[in-house]
């Protein structure tokens, strides 16, 4: 029986599964893009029977749909998205949609900074306890194109980006985690309050159990004195009283439903006060869905951490080299500087994305005794530290970048890529930054090792 006509604006990631899904589900699916949609999406949509035009919108097609699935990626203000809300036709996002064929606990992780790195070990500790999770959303993999192609899960652990939570409308997590807000995408919300209040809606839309950071003073402010359906779970790197988790002894610790937990620093592969706010969040998480504690312990301890997300690389003649690209902003790269007690070089730059340099003046001038700036324009990072550091060197070449650090660094010292910055100037995207790093230090430790 068909339900009407579903238009799905973008053929990216969240696009196709929403389209996959929306078709096995009886809806007649059109997906528009104006951009060029690539050649194996259009040949995926052609085998489904699905619809699709690229390098612009049909209106009057649009205008038609039941309902439309917007790729979080497309602003607000573009005009076929105000054409469709002055029409009055429902704009929802492929998360909210895909959520309603699935009978699965849903655990939603957001935050301007930890959401991957949490999210992914949310999955591992549920596998872990031997339940069936698979990590989608803002991760990479769609919730929709999960659902259509291998079906449902016992629980999804949701990655959602406040584009995403945009778009929820019914949609009901069992948990969610809020880590941390900080500046971020304000060329599209236009100010903090708004950027939070995105971010925050997520609590109200929640039925079991929200855990968020305590120590964030914009979520406590609003969470701490809201009523809220669901559970309130806190964590603190400086609290103990209150908590359900904190950081005591060097070791994270946790406390639910009378159970406690504790977890030393030296027992967990991720390191970093961040990650052990991100653990601690894991587990509260986890803990709600009522899971052995023994089993959670040793995801935990076995759990590796994310590529780019303040990864060790390899140590060089006494120098440890941290693949940190994925901290695109100035917060991302203050939680790296808290991490690390020893003397280090300092890889950033890229495409400045109105970053105010203030948040980590003090950090860099206390561990930072070399900077060297990667991008095409490297001016308002050297004139924002040219005081703060003796020593500050240019390049446009990853392998330049590591050559000069390496240069620079001294036994007992780290060499730190954590641009502060967008990576598309040089580089295909962070990704493609961090891997070109990977490749640059395994290639000076090869020289290295043949010299010696």
């Amino acid at each position: 029986m068909n339900k009407g006509l579903i238009t799905i604006l973008g053929a990216g990631e969240s696009g196709k599964g929403a389209a996959l899904l929306a078709s096995a589900r009886g809806y007649r699916v059109f997906v528009s893009d104006h951009k060029v949609i690539d050649a194996a999406t259009k040949s995926l949509f052609v085998e489904n029977g699905i619809g699709f035009e690229e390098n612009g919108h049909t209106e009057s097609t649009i205008l038609s749909s039941t309902e439309v699935i917007k790729s979080p990626g497309i602003p607000e203000g573009v005009q076929v998205v105000q054409r469709l809300k002055d029409a009055g036709v429902p704009i929802i996002d492929e998360l909210e949609f895909a959520s309603r064929y699935t009978s699965a606990k849903l655990i939603t992780v957001t935050g301007t900074n930890g959401k991957t790195t949490t999210t992914r070990l949310i999955e591992h500790l549920l596998t872990a306890c031997g339940i069936n999770a698979l990590a989608v959303g803002n991760i990479g993999n769609s919730l929709a194109g999960s659902l259509a192609l291998q079906g449902d899960r016992d629980v999804f652990v949701i990655e959602a980006s406040s584009f995403q939570i945009d778009g929820f409308k019914e949609i009901r997590p069992d948990v969610s985690v809020i880590l941390n807000i900080t500046p971020d995408h304000l060329d599209r919300y236009g100010s903090m309050k708004a950027y939070a209040a995105s971010k925050l809606r997520l609590a109200d839309m929640t039925t079991g159990a929200v855990v968020y950071f305590a120590d964030d003073q914009m979520i406590a402010n609003s969470l701490d004195s809201q009523q809220l359906k669901a559970l309130k779970m806190k964590v603190s790197l400086s609290e103990k009283k209150g908590m359900n988790g904190w950081v005591f002894e060097n070791a994270i610790n946790t406390i639910f439903g009378g159970q406690e937990l504790q977890v030393s620093f030296e027992d967990m592969n991720i390191k970093g006060l961040h990650n052990m706010v991100n653990a601690m969040s894991a587990v509260l998480a986890v803990n709600f869905l009522g899971v052995d504690q023994n089993k959670i312990k040793e995801g935990i301890t076995s759990f590796r951490g994310m590529p780019h997300r303040f990864e060790f690389v390899a140590t060089i003649n006494g120098v440890d080299y941290i693949n940190d690209s994925k901290a695109t902003n100035v917060d991302a790269v203050k939680y790296a500087l808290d991490a690390l007690d020893r003397p280090l070089v300092w890889i950033a730059g890229g495409i400045d994305k109105g970053n105010d340099y203030k948040g980590v003046m003090s950090l860099v001038n206390e561990k930072v005794k070399a900077l060297i700036c990667l991008g095409k324009d490297n001016v308002k990072l050297r004139d924002a530290f040219h005081e703060e550091i003796l020593s500050i060197l240019e390049t446009t070449s990853m392998e330049d970048a590591v050559q000069k650090s390496s240069d620079l660094a001294q036994w007992n010292d780290v060499v730190l890529l954590s641009p502060a910055c967008a990576s598309f100037d040089l580089f295909q995207n962070y990704e493609d930054r961090g891997n070109q790093f990977k490749n640059a230090v395994m290639k000076l430790k090869e020289k290295r090792i043949l010299v010696l």
